[in-house]
């Protein structure tokens, strides 16, 4: 089934990605400074960044026919740029190698595209310049094929406690997630800001934590115990959420494991949390760390009717 999305959108993606492909000089006949068209220096580049890769492999990864690919490593044999040699495994395949002056060509290339993005980011602030990152990557995450669901590993490390930003970061990706995906409006983010400022605002306690999961200094993700409100016996799991784009490459199974963690440490019997029917990925997360759904009801505690759920997790 084909998915339709607003022409704005579509249309403002198309010209962006023209403007990158006329600014980067794609449509020049030679390409980073090389003599080489750009089919040639993104043949450099894999087979540099692999060690060593067979003609039929460089020409998936390049997309092109293996004929083109054929004629083209061929010109860059006759160029000393590469060299063809027997693989250890099987002499039938022939590995594709860089040459000494296939890694100065590769070194100059790597310098070139490295000026050219460092002279495009240098206008930008830290927060613009983490923003090109993530949305690049996943932009050319789904023209590959692979959706948010199977975004790649990503250097995203895991913090614990307050930063400057958190509460209005977290709100905000409640907001837009949960607004598209259940039609929540402003009671619901009005709740989450209200809940969340009163939970940072609390004096420090050794029963409730936060953690965030941050790209640079950008927060993509996040989760909390609550220890205070449910008692002694019980833990509250809240505001856990990873930033669209960045689901499926184990941000939110690693928040989970910090706090599932954090609640075991402290001896809590039980961990409690609310949510509701349709959240699939997250749900297959909760009982991959041992939560199981204990009950639901038709409510409306968010501003929109839905099947609201009570999972728990048991102290092994």
């Amino acid at each position: 089934m084909a998915v339709v999305l607003e022409s704005p959108l579509i249309d403002c993606v198309r010209e962006a990605s023209r403007q990158i492909v006329r600014e980067l000089g794609f449509m020049k006949p030679t390409l980073a400074a090389t003599d080489y068209p750009p089919s040639a220096v993104h043949a450099i580049v894999e087979i540099g960044r692999h060690g060593a890769l067979a003609a039929a492999q460089l020409a998936e990864r390049l997309k092109l026919e293996k004929s083109s690919v054929s004629r083209m490593v061929r010109k860059l044999i006759e160029a000393g740029e590469l060299r063809e040699s027997p693989s250890a495994e099987d002499g039938r395949v022939k590995l594709l190698t860089l040459t000494a002056r296939g890694r100065r060509t590769l070194a100059a290339i790597d310098a070139y595209g490295s000026q050219q993005v460092a002279k495009a980011l240098a206008p930008l602030s830290a927060a613009e310049r983490q923003a090109v990152e993530c949305g690049l990557r996943t932009y050319a995450q789904a023209l590959a094929g692979r959706g948010a669901g199977k975004a790649e590993a990503v250097p995203v490390r895991i913090e614990r406690g307050y930063r400057p930003g958190l509460v209005g970061r977290v709100v905000e990706m409640h907001g837009r997630y949960y607004a598209r995906a259940a039609g929540f409006g402003a009671y619901f983010e009005g709740k989450v800001a209200s809940g969340l400022a009163e939970f940072c605002a609390r004096p420090a306690s050794t029963r409730s934590e936060i953690w965030t999961a941050l790209l640079g200094d950008r927060i993509v993700g996040a989760v909390a115990i609550d220890g205070d409100a449910l008692g002694p016996d019980a833990a509250h799991l809240r505001w856990f959420i990873v930033e669209e784009g960045m689901r499926g490459a184990g941000i939110g199974a690693k928040l989970l494991d910090e706090a599932v963690a954090f609640c075991d440490a402290q001896g809590f019997p039980k961990i409690m949390l609310w949510t509701f029917q349709g959240l699939d990925a997250a749900h297959r997360l909760y009982e991959a760390h041992g939560f199981v759904l204990a009950e639901e009801w038709v409510g409306d505690q968010w501003g929109t009717e839905v099947v609201e759920q009570r999972f728990e997790r048991s102290r092994p």
